[in-house]
């Protein structure tokens, strides 16, 4: 928490929801007792529980939002983003570096861009539908030449 006390300034942000004021609160807040980071923040929309649900990581270091607040449906596309991201580079078809790379180029995303934290719902949809085409592919590929060395 020593930290998070050097910040000199909270970021000022709105819901993109419903357009109230966003806090700064510590990670228990909205996590409880499963919070698995007793040191977390995370910027919380004031509408948080009862109104809205929309919240965003913070950086230890900076105090800086990890990307744009999201509302549940948001979280879970982007945590589907990064699993269909990652298991392009955790079954060896390219480098965790390349597989970033492979995706901001099919997207046409600038590199500043290429966060999953700042990705809207389409840009998440679209991630998955890239991922799972090419793991689709590769899969298509080794079976093909498991045919042609069994020949």
């Amino acid at each position: 928490m020593a930290k998070m006390k050097k910040r000199t300034s909270q970021v000022s942000m709105r819901c993109p929801y419903c357009g109230r004021p966003v806090q700064l609160r510590p990670a228990s807040y909205v996590y409880g007792e499963d919070n698995l980071d007793p040191q977390g923040f995370l910027y919380v929309c004031n509408g948080y529980p009862d109104a809205c649900d929309a919240y965003v990581g913070v950086h230890k270091k900076s105090g800086h939002p990890m990307g744009t607040l999201a509302n549940g449906e948001l979280r879970h596309k982007r945590i589907e983003a990064h699993r269909a991201l990652n298991q392009i580079w955790k079954e060896g078809y390219m480098t965790k570096h390349g597989t970033y790379i492979w995706l901001q180029n099919r997207l046409n995303l600038r590199k500043k861009d290429m966060h999953i934290g700042m990705f809207s719902d389409y840009l998440c949809m679209e991630t998955i539908r890239e991922c799972s085409q090419l793991v689709a592919q590769r899969h298509e590929q080794k079976n093909v030449e498991r045919r042609t060395e069994a020949s």
